[in-house]
């Protein structure tokens, strides 16, 4: 399968998020989706909150999150996913730490996917 197309690449990128989110909303008692549009509409607001946010807020916080060994990371990750719950009428997050335990099991179950449908390759080489 071919990612290079730009909207395959956005429709992929979408897809899983929203899926990310779907599993964490019946994993997890802290969030909670009124609709499928509020589930659908939060899906693409977390891909461009961490599309555009999150790499300006990682440089702005570098020393803090060398400093705490990149654990600061995961905090920058829960609050783009409070920001989405505030920014999507319909997506409810109870809290910092819901939102931290299920921003965490969404960047996993996320790279989970996409490395099972080929999205993310990495490639091994061992240097002789």
């Amino acid at each position: 399968m071919s990612f290079r197309h730009p909207l395959v690449r956005f429709l992929i990128f979408w897809g899983v998020n929203t899926l990310s989110l779907w599993v964490a909303d019946d994993l997890f008692d802290g969030i909670a989706f009124e609709s499928a549009q509020a589930l659908f509409i939060a899906g693409l607001m977390l891909g461009l909150v961490n599309t555009f946010l999150k790499p300006l807020l990682l440089i702005l916080t570098l020393p803090l999150t060398v400093l705490t060994l990149g654990f600061f990371v995961l905090v920058i990750n829960a609050l783009m996913l409070l920001l989405v719950a505030w920014l999507v009428p319909g997506f409810v997050v109870a809290g910092f730490w819901s939102g931290f335990f299920v921003a965490l099991f969404v960047s996993l179950f996320s790279f989970i996917v996409n490395s099972l449908i080929g999205y993310n390759k990495v490639t091994v080489r061992r240097i002789e």
